[in-house]
């Protein structure tokens, strides 16, 4: 039982726990080390790759110092062996290095794409899993744009580190470790200082500019869910002339959003000179010193090739660094992004200890129920009655009287605030969300379907139901017939959300949806309201026989088609106004019998 200092823990509209950098690291490394071997191998050969691409320049210094005396000298150049060695060792060098990234590559694609996978699956499930509260606080073009954003950013951030970042910090260390062994001291002090020096101010102007990032990625999703809303509210656009409206609030998001990315591109500008500013004085630095020590004749003109080789091989992946440091930190916000939705709490949970909901004639109980969706607004107020396995019962009353509400916590959707609702004794709060939601079929009065076929849409209730099956509970809907005379038949596509079918036909498909599922207890939420007379009681006879030995629940506005239940339950303001069968009601002369007297003159 949750009370309402519970229920209004849970905000979705609060913004995220923004997480660090490694936070949002740390959570995504046990989605990479499921195969160790695998990134250990990979790692062996990014060091061999690097180890490969720092022999070059030592290799291209040999040639060099052997071959100086001998354009020096004529008479030596004229008797003088080309040297095979060296210059197959460096060729040998060339093809390790790219055999060696090409193979880590190679190892760590299943490692790349199973984390994705992982991940998305995950999210997911767990989008999946959290109450229709977050569903309907949340739109939905925003989520599904960052989990693709997310998605994205974990292959690039996995490339950039593990393919550029790390590589190029071997490579700077082997670099600076040659240099200090075999130099003049200031050699590996000047490349040092001034890789610190890049490192920090690349550092501290691109966490400056992740401000900007997060604020496109915000009026990003914001854009993107402007036009899904429109689009997917296509006909009520259209329906009240408001094209131009609708364009010219995704021009504002879009014009919020080129502001944002302006003053992304024009932080990006100062951090390339700065960081141009920099490389140029470092190299500049250290071919000075090798400049003065060859003229001193301390250093050789294969020195001087070999330094200028390594500040060459340092240049271009550092120049390429501050780039990726950027998108490492983009990919990390986008991440952040994901991994947010993850951390979305979920309201409804199944207890440790929860066990299946096995029905033995499926009797529903709601013994002093009360709900609200926002504290200051009950919905439901100490509701009690029962529902005796077998039997029908209606609830009837106005708009906002609470009816549908019981639809979604005898799903459990929400959990009530007060109060307990029992299934053959059973606290639905104790036993699985699964076990009880298949023990439950619905046609609600909005029925939204897939963007598929028929067949696809009643096949839904009962994964792996034959077609056999599928054509029998569509004869049992009586929509059958109308199906067969469709070009495409069963595998006739309905369109986004089933628009292409008209309400009465999308009604029937869930009518024959819910009769596939072959549920202990049946909820009918104005399930006839969008069908003509003719149909209606072709439909009523139907689910009135379907609905025989089970439990059912009518939630209807048509007075007409719950007169046969067993009990009808008058609702006003939350709470039970009347109970009776349609006579007794009648005979009350109630609000029942005010709301009979007016459908009827209504329909005289």
């Amino acid at each position: 039982m949750r009370r309402n200092s519970d229920f209004e823990a849970v905000d979705h509209n609060m913004p995220y726990q923004a997480r660090t950098d490694f936070q949002t690291l740390q959570a995504l490394l046990p989605f990479l080390f499921r195969f160790p071997v695998r990134v250990v191998l990979a790692i062996t050969c990014l060091v061999l790759a690097k180890v490969s691409n720092v022999g070059v320049p030592l290799v291209l210094k040999e040639l060099s110092d052997q071959l100086t005396p001998l354009l020096q000298n004529s008479a030596l150049l004229v008797a003088a062996v080309v040297p095979i060695g060296l210059l197959l060792t460096y060729g040998a060098l060339r093809i390790l290095s790219t055999l060696f990234t090409e193979l880590r590559e190679f190892i760590f694609a299943r490692v790349t794409h199973s984390a994705v996978k992982e991940l998305c699956l995950n999210v997911f499930s767990h989008l999946q899993a959290l109450s229709l509260r977050f569903h309907l606080n949340r739109r939905t073009g925003s989520v599904t744009r960052d989990v693709e954003r997310g998605s994205r950013a974990i292959s690039s951030l996995i490339s950039y580190t593990l393919y550029s970042t790390l590589p190029t910090l071997i490579e700077v260390l082997l670099v600076i470790g040659y240099l200090y062994i075999n130099y003049d001291l200031w050699f590996s002090v000047i490349v040092a200082v001034s890789i610190v020096l890049y490192v920090v101010f690349t550092f501290k102007v691109t966490t400056w500019r992740v401000k900007f990032r997060r604020t496109m990625n915000d009026l990003d999703s914001q854009a993107n869910s402007t036009a899904v809303d429109a689009l997917i509210n296509y006909e009520t656009v259209k329906y009240f002339g408001c094209e131009e409206y609708e364009a010219k609030r995704y021009g504002d998001s879009m014009a919020a959003y080129q502001e944002a990315a302006i003053k992304s591109q024009q932080s990006l500008t100062l951090l390339n000179m700065g960081q141009s500013a920099l490389m140029a004085l470092a190299v500049t630095a250290v071919l000075w010193r090798a400049t003065v020590g060859v003229l001193n004749e301390q250093l050789s003109l294969g020195d001087l090739v070999l330094i200028n080789a390594f500040m060459i091989q340092l240049y271009i992946p550092l120049n390429f660094l501050g780039v990726i440091y950027r998108e490492i930190k983009q990919c990390l916000v986008d991440i952040e992004r994901l991994f947010s939705l993850l951390d979305e709490p979920c309201e409804i949970k199944d207890q440790p200890n929860a066990k299946p909901l096995v029905t033995q004639g499926a009797t529903i109980e709601f013994h002093a129920v009360n709900f609200s969706y926002e504290a200051q607004r009950p919905i439901l107020k100490n509701l009690s009655f029962s529902i005796p396995a077998g039997q029908t019962v209606a609830v009837v009353g106005h708009s906002g009287a609470g009816k549908s509400t019981l639809c979604r916590l005898l799903y459990r959707f929400y959990e009530v605030t007060g109060g307990q609702i029992l299934i053959d004794g059973e606290d639905i709060t104790e036993v699985t969300q699964a076990s009880l939601r298949s023990q439950i079929g619905i046609v609600p009065q909005d029925t939204v379907l897939f963007n598929h076929t028929i067949g696809y849409n009643i096949g839904y209730a009962r994964p792996g139901a034959t077609q056999e099956e599928i054509q029998s509970a569509a004869k049992a809907a009586s929509i059958h017939d109308f199906i067969c005379l469709l070009p495409q038949g069963y595998e006739t596509k309905v369109g986004e959300r089933g628009l292409k079918l008209s309400g009465g036909e999308k009604q029937r498909v869930a009518i024959a949806r819910a009769i596939l599922k072959n549920p202990s207890i049946f909820v009918f939420d104005e399930a006839t309201s969008s069908l003509d007379s003719a149909t209606e009681k072709l439909i009523q006879l139907q689910l009135k026989e379907l609905s025989r030995s089970r439990t059912t629940l009518i939630i209807a506005h048509r007075l007409s088609t719950i007169i046969h239940a067993n009990k009808i339950l008058v609702f006003k303001q939350g709470e039970l106004f009347e109970s009776g069968t349609h006579i007794e009601l009648l005979n009350q002369n109630g609000q029942y019998a005010t709301m009979w007297n007016h459908q009827q003159h209504h329909i005289e």
